[in-house]
C-alpha cells in the first residue's frame, strides 16, 4: 500500500502582504515630502567642497539686491534681530542657515553672523557642491 502524501504545495500566490507594504511605503513617502518645503529665493549659492550635516532650525536668506527673508518673509536688517528672536524662541543649539548669493557682497554676510554672534546662535553658511 503506497503512503500518500497529505501535504500539498499550492501553486497561487497571495499578493495581499504585498499590497499592504507597497501602501505604508506611499504613505510614508507623501508624509515626508510635506515635511520638506524648498526656498522659493532663486539664490546662486557658492561652491564648496565641505558639507555639513548639522540640521538649521531657521535660514536667512540675502538676495543680490540686497533683502532680507527670514525663511520667506522679507525683514530689513534693521529687524532681522528681532526676527530671529522670535522665530527662533527659547531653543538651546540653534542652527541658522545662512542662504546668500555669491554676488552678494560679505560685509552684509557679515552682519548676520555678528547678530547670530550676540545671540548665541550657531550658523551655517549654505553653498552647492563643487
Amino acid at each position: 500500500m503506497p503512503i500518500k502524501q497529505r501535504n500539498r504545495v499550492s501553486a497561487s500566490f497571495s499578493m495581499a502582504g504585498m499590497s499592504d507594504i507597497v501602501f505604508l511605503l506611499l504613505i510614508f513617502f507623501m508624509i515626508t515630502s510635506t515635511l520638506i518645503h524648498p526656498t522659493a529665493l532663486k539664490l546662486l549659492l557658492p561652491r564648496s567642497s565641505q558639507q555639513t550635516s548639522a540640521k538649521p532650525l531657521t535660514t536667512v536668506s540675502i538676495t543680490p539686491d540686497i533683502r532680507f527673508y527670514v525663511e520667506d518673509n522679507e525683514v530689513g536688517l534693521e529687524n532681522l534681530e528681532a526676527a530671529l528672536i522670535q522665530k527662533v524662541g527659547e531653543s538651546e543649539d540653534i542652527y541658522i542657515s545662512i542662504h546668500s548669493d555669491e554676488s552678494v557682497p560679505w560685509k552684509y554676510v557679515v552682519e548676520v553672523l555678528k547678530i547670530a554672534n550676540r545671540n548665541k546662535f550657531k550658523t551655517i553658511v549654505a553653498t552647492r557642491p563643487e
